[in-house]
């Protein structure tokens, strides 16, 4: 039996790496990749392994990613990655054999000797009961940086690509939900992880697949220019929802992971000096010939003066584990409730910044953000339609976290918010001239605004 490091050798693999929408150094010169660790889930044809790859850069950095690799003689299934006498080695992510086996270690609660370390398989709720007929398996073509498949519009099996030491904070978030009785998350099934010399990582998680819902900003897209008044009528319900998930993740002084820490004057301060120092750096290289870019020509130091007027604002509230990259995108509007989902933070944070603690605060202005977009993005830049569904997310925000005492009264936790709403606006500003120029206007704005009005 040809072994996988034969099949599979440097050089198709560094151009089956290179080629996937995962892979997140496409500018960076590959100079080498290989297979550092393998464990069979399937030993008969096709057979079907785990690996963990390293890739290899000219600066001498190195990357770590998860593969499925399965290995037929049996004609040339694609997507493949290497061909030679032995068989063909191919992507094997939504592969019925792979998902089943996978179903079975983790009912079984199985940890599998590799060459190098183990791999351990973990389950809870749906999973421990009989596994699906796998009627239907097929691929989530939607994201960037992982791979996803759906298992009869029931589960959804979610891969980890890009690996980095540690748990990955998704997991770690949603078992906290499991413990704790938080639901509007799609449930937590079962998850599997590596432990070895190179590193002890997360590799995916199985979770319910919530087939009729929709994603925040699709509704959003839909119903403002058509139904405005019905997605207003859903905008306090999701402020309600947002609060319970930060008051769950605040709510256990007894675990060190989750237990929330008082919010010092200092940690206001670095907040404020790192806004700062990306205020100088965004402005101090805007180009000149952007027309969208005239209103805030110029304001940089204003900005800088506004930020650095709130040096003190009393009582800055709890620092509690949060979503991290919340936005519309980031829920789901499904049998008449809201759902959140994607818990990894920031995908290009590192995983120890993605699971510090932080204000809650951090998550508002992204949902307060997501309603300028949508605004925006729909053609109508109803700042009345915007002002109302902020209002009315604040407002059930507000009552919704009143009782845990995660953030400061209302007027010091609104000065808060205009710091951090500030920090997402010169992000966005950045990202947009790199990547959308046409929708400079949408941070800009945003940037107008909080001159005028000032900080809280």
């Amino acid at each position: 039996m040809i072994a996988v490091a034969e099949l599979v050798p440097e050089g198709p693999l560094m151009e089956f790496v290179r080629r996937q929408r995962w892979f997140g150094a496409k500018s960076a010169e590959l100079t080498g990749a290989r297979i550092v660790d393998t464990v069979a889930l399937r030993e008969e044809g096709p057979r079907v392994l785990e690996a963990i790859a390293e890739v290899r850069y000219g600066s001498g950095a190195h990357d770590v990613y998860h593969l499925v690799i399965g290995i037929t003689e049996d004609g040339e299934p694609e997507p493949a990655i290497a061909t030679a006498d032995g068989g063909t080695a191919y992507e094997a992510v939504a592969d019925p054999y792979f998902v089943r086996e996978l179903f079975h270690l983790l009912r079984a609660g199985t940890t599998l000797p590799s060459t190098e370390g183990s791999f351990e398989f973990s389950a809870l709720g749906a999973l421990t009961a009989e596994p699906p007929a796998f009627d239907s398996v097929r691929t989530l073509g939607l994201e960037q940086t992982n791979s996803s498949v759906v298992v009869n519009d029931e589960l959804i099996v979610k891969l980890y690509r890009h690996l980095e030491a540690g748990v990955n904070p998704e997991l770690e978030l949603l078992r906290f939900f499991a413990s704790h009785g938080f639901e509007n998350v799609p449930r937590l099934a079962g998850w599997w992880s590596y432990n070895g010399p190179l590193l002890s990582t997360s590799l995916g998680i199985v979770q319910e697949f919530v087939p009729a819902a929709t994603d925040g900003w699709t509704l959003a897209l839909r119903e403002i220019p058509t139904a405005p008044d019905e997605f207003l009528a859903r905008v306090g319900r999701l402020g309600t929802v947002i609060g319970d998930m930060h008051s769950v993740l605040g709510s256990d002084s007894g675990d060190p992971t989750f237990s929330p820490e008082e919010a010092s004057q200092e940690s206001l301060a670095l907040l404020i000096a790192t806004v700062d120092d990306e205020i100088e750096d965004v402005f101090a290289n805007l180009p000149d010939d952007v027309e969208a870019l005239k209103p805030i020509s110029g304001c940089g130091d204003a900005l800088r003066d506004l930020l650095r007027s709130v040096s003190t604002v009393g009582s800055v509230g709890k620092r509690i584990r949060h979503h991290g990259d919340l936005h519309l995108g980031q829920t789901l509007w499904a049998n008449g409730d809201w759902l959140v989902i994607d818990f990894e933070g920031e995908p290009a944070r590192p995983l120890p910044e993605r699971r510090l603690k932080s204000s809650p605060l951090r998550d508002v202005a992204g949902i307060l953000r997501s309603f300028t977009y949508a605004a925006n993005a729909t053609g109508t830049a109803d700042e009345t339609l915007e002002q109302t569904a902020r209002q009315r997310f604040l407002d059930a925000y507000f009552e919704a976290t009143r009782a845990s005492g995660i953030v400061p009264p209302r007027e010091t936790a609104m000065r808060l918010l205009s710091i951090f709403e500030l920090e997402k606006a010169v992000y966005e500003l950045r990202y947009e001239l790199n990547n959308r120029p046409e929708w400079v206007r949408i941070p800009v704005a945003g940037i107008e605004r909080l001159l005028e009005e000032g900080i809280g």
